[in-house]
Parts: structure tokens; C-alpha cells; sequence
């Protein structure tokens, strides 16, 4: 019996019942026992010493620590000590009740003997005490300074052990406790052989149900069962239930063990715990706070039916997870996105169109085409909103204001805006999301951008559309046909969303530098628009009512601290960038700012006026001449016009002449159809040889040389048949080219001279350079009037109908 006891004694701490009360912290001095002169109770025969705790149930027959503190409690343990009394262990009703009386404590208790007492320091004393029997209160002696009952000792029933039913279920108990101790892991060795060998069913019964983690109210039923019968079968019930724990406990470590086998022992615990759980049925009521809350936002975020039954059960399943496992993370982070995405219709605002007109005019200069289009956008919007309206594309070079035109769009129809950048997307998976399979997988661009914006109404910009790559992770431009084609963006279905969408309430816009390189059904899908580059005039008045008074804000300098002369604007526009927007203006703006912010702060009085020749001095040497007059000096050249991605830019052709035979040489960089039309060219040349008076002999006997300077730069494309041809006519014939006149189109060997694209960005970067005649096909006038205003007045056209147009036109006046 002794290894009984002790274990006893080890499983009554683990129950948490050794302490019997919390109260204020008692004196050590107190509670010495020898000197004391605290006054003794007088107690009779029958009377004993109750000792009331709140969540522990003492037994007769084992061994059992108990932790006392408050005083009251003290005095019943220091009298019983001193007069070599015994205690009695009572369980109180309610466990939050400070002194209770005799309602509030059950009828039947414990009668224990005090083994030992240990003197605590500040966190109370101990007592070790071992149970001798059961008692029934049969009223209160007295009640201060502590508890003391009139009891009924309750003899302990024999069972009968003649008869079979008895038998059966003593060996039932016996074989459940022993199997419960083989079955838990820290069981001291050898106590299952000890319970093994013992015959006493009242003991074996108290003792399982002592070590019993079932609740104290079922453990305190135990004890009040006098009948024996009743009570081993009330305690094989209890240790039945315990053993099937013990069991599936057992089978799910094993499970466990061998998928975790090297993991952390408390991982391995978090699993038994939640697969015990799920065994018996308890998930349904440990439902905590985190799960409500999500339950809540779910129901708050407005999706359709559908798609809320399958986040609900998406969300019953990660209920079920422990918070170790993989997949949890993985379904509680979609159960986010399904959440923050816009699911609700906001209410739209109507569109005032004098008010978006305004918000045009004030953000952007000029664009009277593209303004007004925007506002024919928009007054369609209002009268049709839950129309189809055709997606803008707006197509032009860099710093023409393409971004900034969808930004004023959204805040005219009281929209969020939210940018999508497309260069360099070359995967279909960017576009329409990666399958939730995938480790580290997000939805898709469209879907981000999105959840940014907060409203599924807003203005979506999808930039540098003609900048989509495509690779082996499938055509994002293919992606794109579905999410920009009104008949089938309703129920577009991202893949890591799994659930269809509604887009067709989002107004999406696109941007481009150029066409050629958009997919032809995604460009069909959508109205283009070109904005074209500004000329000197235009970027003069944008730079002095916008850029100048954007960097004075990013500088920190007020409107009275600095002020940039219209000539010194003039001079960075001419001389130190190139360009067909402002961006570069801009940043060369922002310099000569900076330059002021430093003198203002080094406390200079006054206005600091920047002039015409303080920008050398701030921003170095000019970057960019006119050379247009000094490389035409000479017979040979010609000015050219060029388009290119990000607008026109003006280019030279260069001709010389060497003893040879009659061998065309061309360089810079020149591709297959530049390469053509200078052979064309050539021809065309020697087929009027007579009318330019040269001779047959001359292309027999000599080689051309063709180059065009930037030979860094791939050129290509027919319109500088016009150019090559004046530039070997002039080389032939000696005469020089006009300076300020600069030429585009297509030559056939007919003589005829062939439209070309690209007018408009052409002629602008002509006023750009400093010419003033252009030589324009004459099939190209319809592209007269897309011509901006300011170039127009600039600058005088001369219609070529055919190649000796282009020789009365370009080349200067015999004898000059």
C-alpha cells in the first residue's frame, strides 16, 4: 500500500486540489504551534474540525497534500495539531464563496489525519494528510474562529462477494484501472501490478475515483454513494470513460508520430488535442473569438449567396485545423482576401460635366481633342451607368500627361483610382492569379489592385499595355481579352479566388507609347486615343502653370522666394531637353530650384530671379544645339522626319560619292525597308540622270555612300525614301539642300511619292528643332488638320505629289 499512497499524494497536486482558499497573505508568526497563545475551542466528543475547500474531494484511503493561508483556516489546523485531532474535508457549493456556513457545503465529507506539517514562507503552509473515512454533517457546534460539526461517522458497507453481478464488476474496475495506468505515459512503474493485486473494492473504487479527472461534482456523487454496488459501478462507468480517452489518445499518437516524427513535442500535443476534440464531438463549443469575429466580417462584406457558402464552409474548415498545420495559414489568408475584396455597390455620385471639364482644364494644358472626347466619355456615363462603355486607350509618347488624364477621369466621376503597370508582365498567371496549390500564391493583378482601391467601381489604369511580354507561363495579353471584354468580365474567375467576380462595374482605361506591339484582339477592344507631343509655345506655358509652381511645392520655397524668367524657361526647353513630354523638363526645373532653396536658406534677401544666363551656371553647358543649319551646309544632305515609340525626332541623311563601280554602301544601322528604299532611290536617280544633267558613265564609275549619324540607333521603315533621294540628287548634281526645311514619305519607282504615319509627332518634332517648311505627301493632307494649332502657324507645308516636287521644293536656288 505504500506505493499507493505515494502516488496518491502525487495525483491529489495534479488535480489542482491542494489549495483550499486565496486569501490575504497570513503572518508567519502566527502560525508557530509552539509558544502560541491563540485560545482553544472547546470541542465535544462527537465534534469535529471542518476544513471547507473549493475544487478537491478527499477520499478515505489515499494520501493528499493540502495548502492553507488564511487565518481562520490556520486556527482549525493549529488546534487540531496541538490536541492531536483529526480534520474534516468538506467540499463547499460555491468555490467563490470566502467563509461559507453550513448550507454551503455538501452533507458528506472526509475524515483525514494529519501526516505532516510544513511551515511555508509567504505562499502559505502545507499539510500532508491521508483519508480514514466518510462523515455526514449533522450540525454546526460552532462556526468561529473556525468550523466545527456535530458528524455521523458512515461505516463502510462489506460488499457481497457471493454473488456473481458483484464479482463481474470488481474485476471490470480492476481490469479498467489497470489497463488506464498501463495507457498513461508518466504512470510510476510498477503500481498497474500493484492495483492488480488488490481485493478491496471500496478502496480500489475511492482510489479511481480520486485519480478520476472528471468533474468534482461527479467526484463528490462518488463519495456520497455509500452503497458499494452503486458506487463500483459509478466508478467503472467514470474509469470506462477515461480508458476510451486514454485509447484513442494512444492510436492518434501513434498516427501522429510517425507524420511528426521529429518534430517538437508540443506540436505533437497540439495535434492529439485537436484530433481528441474532433473524436468527441467538442468543436461546435469552442468557437472563440477570432472565428466570431471573421463569422461576422463575413456576413457584413455583402457577397452574393453563393460565394458566402462557400467562404462559411471554407471557414468551418479552418475551425476544424490546428494553428500548427500548413493548410490553416493557407485557407485563413484566403478567407482574408474573400473578405477585404469590394463586394457592395456604392452609390454613385451623378457627373457634372462643367465641373469635369474644370478638373481637365486645371490639370492639363491643351488636348482640346482628347478633352472633349473625355467629357463625350463621360456624358454617356451619366445617362447609360450600367452601360457598356468602350475602353480608352490612350496612346502617346512618355510626359505627355496619359497617367494623369486617368487620374482626372476618376475624380471627376467621384471614383477611386488605382494604377496597373503591365511592362514586363509575362506571365498569364500575373494577370489571372496563381491556383491556391501553390506555395506563396496571390491573386491576381487585377484582384490587388482592387482590394487597394476599396470600391468596385473604380477607375482601373492599366499602363504601358503595349509593353506585355510573353513567356512559357502563357500570353497575360490573352488574360487581358477577358478581363477588358464586356461580355465576359461579369463572372471573370481569378485563380486563387475560385469564385466568379463582377469587373464590368469598373472603369478601365489603358495607356501606350505605341500600337504596333499590342495584340490585335486586345487592341480591337478598345478606342484609341493619341496624345500628341508639345511643341516650344505649349511646353513654355505648362512648365509656368504647372511645373514651376510643382517643384516650388516639392522644394519648400514659397511663390515670393523665386522666380524663373520665361527666357531662362526658354533655354531649358530648347537646350537642355529633347523630348516630346516634360518629364525631363521638369526634373532640369526642379534643379534650377534646388539652386534657389540653398541660397534662401543661407538667409540671402529678396526674390532670387533666375534668368536665361544663370542656367548654364546651374545647369552646365547646353546640351542640345540646332545643328540642323551646319549639317545641311554642305550638297549631299538632307533633313529627314521620323517617328518613333516615344514621339517624332528629325534625322540626317548623309550621301558621299567615290571612285568605284556604281556599288551602294549603307550604314547606321539600317533595316531591310530603309535598305530598300535607298536602292529605290538610287534608281530613281539614275533614271532621271538626263533631266539632272549627269551622265550615264558617272554610276559606272564611282560608289555611293549612304549613312544615317546615331549609328547606335536600329532605323527602319519607308518614309525616308524622300530624304535619301534628295540627298543623292543634291550630292550629284552639287547643290545643297534648304537648311530650315526638313522632309517625310515613301518614293515608288514610278516617281510618285507615297503616304507615311506618324504626321502629326513628325511635324511637331520639326518646330521642336528649329525648322520652319515641312515637305509633307500630298496624300497625307487629311493628317493636316490633327496638326496642333501652334505648329501649324509655325510652320509653312509644301504638298509632294511626285520626286520632282521634291527636288523644286528642297534644294536651294541655283547660284546660292
Amino acid at each position: 500500500m505504500c506505493a499507493v499512497n505515494a502516488c496518491q499524494g502525487r495525483g491529489a497536486q495534479e488535480e489542482g486540489a491542494p489549495r483550499d482558499e486565496e486569501g490575504p497573505p497570513v503572518n508567519d508568526d502566527a502560525i508557530e504551534l509552539e509558544g502560541t497563545e491563540t485560545p482553544s475551542v472547546p470541542i465535544p466528543e462527537d465534534g469535529l474540525i471542518l476544513l471547507p475547500l473549493r475544487n478537491f474531494v478527499a477520499f478515505p484511503g489515499t494520501v493528499f497534500p493540502l495548502s492553507v493561508g488564511r487565518a481562520r483556516t490556520m486556527a482549525a489546523v493549529e488546534q487540531a495539531i496541538r490536541e492531536d485531532r483529526k480534520l474534516g474535508i468538506v467540499l463547499q457549493h460555491d468555490p467563490h464563496e470566502e467563509e461559507p456556513g453550513e448550507d454551503e457545503l455538501h452533507k458528506v465529507g472526509c475524515v483525514a489525519e494529519i501526516l505532516r506539517f510544513v511551515e511555508g514562507h509567504g505562499d502559505g503552509s502545507h499539510l500532508i494528510c491521508r483519508g480514514i473515512g466518510r462523515f455526514r454533517l449533522d450540525g454546526m457546534i460552532a462556526e468561529t474562529p473556525f468550523l466545527v460539526a456535530r458528524v455521523e461517522m458512515i461505516p463502510e458497507v462489506e460488499a457481497d462477494r457471493v454473488r456473481p453481478e458483484t464479482e463481474a464488476r470488481f474485476q471490470q474496475l480492476r481490469a479498467l484501472a489497470v489497463e488506464s495506468l498501463t495507457l498513461m505515459p508518466d504512470a510510476p512503474e510498477g503500481l498497474a501490478a500493484t492495483v492488480a493485486e488488490m481485493r478491496d473494492p471500496a478502496h480500489l473504487a475511492d482510489l479511481a475515483a480520486a485519480y478520476s479527472d472528471s468533474p468534482v461534482e461527479e467526484r463528490q456523487k462518488v463519495l456520497e454513494t455509500i452503497d458499494l454496488n452503486a458506487r463500483v459501478k459509478l466508478v467503472t462507468k467514470m474509469l470506462k470513460r477515461r480508458v476510451d480517452v486514454l485509447r484513442i489518445s494512444r492510436e492518434i499518437g501513434d498516427q501522429t508520430r510517425v507524420a511528426l516524427e521529429g518534430r517538437q513535442r508540443e506540436l505533437i500535443l497540439r495535434e492529439q488535442l485537436a484530433a481528441i476534440r474532433r473524436e468527441l464531438g467538442e468543436t461546435e463549443h469552442g468557437v472563440d473569438e477570432d472565428i466570431s469575429e471573421l463569422t461576422a466580417a463575413i456576413e457584413k462584406a455583402g457577397m452574393p449567396e453563393e460565394i458566402e457558402a462557400q467562404v462559411m464552409r471554407e471557414l468551418a474548415r479552418y475551425e476544424q485545423m490546428q494553428p500548427a498545420a500548413a493548410e490553416s495559414a493557407l485557407i485563413r489568408t484566403w478567407i482574408d482576401w474573400m473578405i477585404e475584396l469590394p463586394w457592395a455597390q456604392p452609390l454613385e455620385e451623378p457627373v457634372d460635366l462643367d465641373e469635369a471639364r474644370k478638373i481637365l482644364d486645371a490639370d492639363h494644358y491643351g488636348l482640346k481633342k482628347v478633352k472633349t472626347r473625355i467629357v463625350e466619355y463621360l456624358a454617356v456615363r451619366r445617362l447609360a451607368p450600367e452601360g457598356k462603355a468602350p475602353i480608352l486607350c490612350f496612346v502617346g509618347p512618355p510626359g505627355v500627361g496619359k497617367t494623369s488624364l486617368g487620374k482626372s477621369i476618376a475624380h471627376a466621376l467621384h471614383r477611386p483610382f488605382a494604377r496597373l503597370s503591365l511592362g514586363g508582365v509575362h506571365d498569364e498567371a500575373e494577370i489571372r492569379g496563381h491556383r491556391r496549390t501553390y506555395v506563396g500564391a496571390m491573386p491576381g493583378m487585377v484582384i490587388q489592385q482592387l482590394r487597394r482601391a476599396g470600391a468596385r467601381n473604380c477607375v482601373l489604369m492599366l499602363d504601358e499595355i503595349d509593353k506585355l511580354g510573353h513567356g512559357v507561363g502563357g500570353d497575360p495579353a490573352a488574360a487581358l481579352l477577358e478581363v477588358l471584354d464586356p461580355a465576359q468580365n461579369t463572372a471573370f474567375r481569378d485563380n486563387y479566388l475560385g469564385v466568379d467576380y463582377d469587373l464590368s462595374h469598373v472603369v478601365f482605361l489603358t495607356t501606350a507609347n505605341a500600337l504596333d506591339t499590342i495584340p490585335l484582339p486586345l487592341r480591337d477592344r478598345m478606342e484609341i486615343i493619341s496624345l500628341p507631343g508639345y511643341l516650344e509655345e505649349e511646353k513654355l506655358r505648362i512648365a509656368k502653370r504647372y511645373l514651376v509652381r510643382n517643384q516650388r511645392a516639392a522644394t519648400g520655397l514659397g511663390a515670393g522666394q523665386v522666380r524663373i524668367t520665361d527666357a531662362a524657361l526658354t533655354e531649358v526647353i530648347r537646350h537642355y531637353t529633347r523630348e516630346a513630354g516634360v518629364r525631363g523638363l521638369e526634373r532640369q526645373i526642379g534643379a534650377l530650384l534646388r539652386h534657389a532653396a540653398v541660397a534662401v536658406v543661407e538667409g540671402r534677401q529678396g526674390t532670387q530671379v533666375i534668368g536665361k544666363k544663370d542656367v548654364a551656371q546651374i545647369l552646365g553647358p547646353r546640351r542640345f544645339e540646332n545643328e540642323v543649319a551646319a549639317r545641311t551646309n554642305l550638297p549631299g544632305v538632307a533633313t529627314g522626319l521620323a517617328w518613333t515609340p516615344v514621339g517624332g525626332d528629325i534625322l540626317f541623311v548623309e550621301a558621299s560619292r567615290m571612285p568605284g563601280k556604281g556599288k551602294l554602301v549603307l550604314t547606321g544601322q539600317l533595316g531591310d525597308v530603309m535598305r530598300e528604299s535607298a536602292q529605290a532611290a538610287l534608281t530613281l536617280v539614275k533614271g532621271r540622270a538626263g533631266k539632272l544633267g549627269l551622265t550615264p558613265e558617272i554610276f559606272e564609275t564611282e560608289d555611293f555612300h549612304i549613312h544615317v549619324p546615331a549609328g547606335a540607333t536600329p532605323k527602319d521603315g519607308p518614309s525616308a525614301g524622300v530624304a535619301i533621294f534628295a540627298a543623292l540628287a543634291s550630292l550629284l548634281i552639287g547643290r545643297k539642300l534648304r537648311s530650315d526645311t526638313a522632309m517625310t514619305g515613301e518614293i515608288s519607282l514610278r516617281g510618285l511619292v507615297l503616304p507615311v504615319g506618324g504626321i502629326r509627332e513628325k511635324v511637331v518634332a520639326a518646330a521642336a528643332a528649329g525648322i520652319t517648311r515641312v515637305l509633307l505627301p500630298a496624300r497625307n493632307r487629311h493628317d493636316y488638320e490633327d496638326i496642333p494649332e501652334a505648329a501649324r502657324k509655325s510652320l509653312s507645308f509644301v504638298w509632294l505629289e511626285s520626286v520632282e516636287d521634291v527636288l523644286e521644293a528642297a534644294l536651294e536656288k541655283a547660284g546660292k
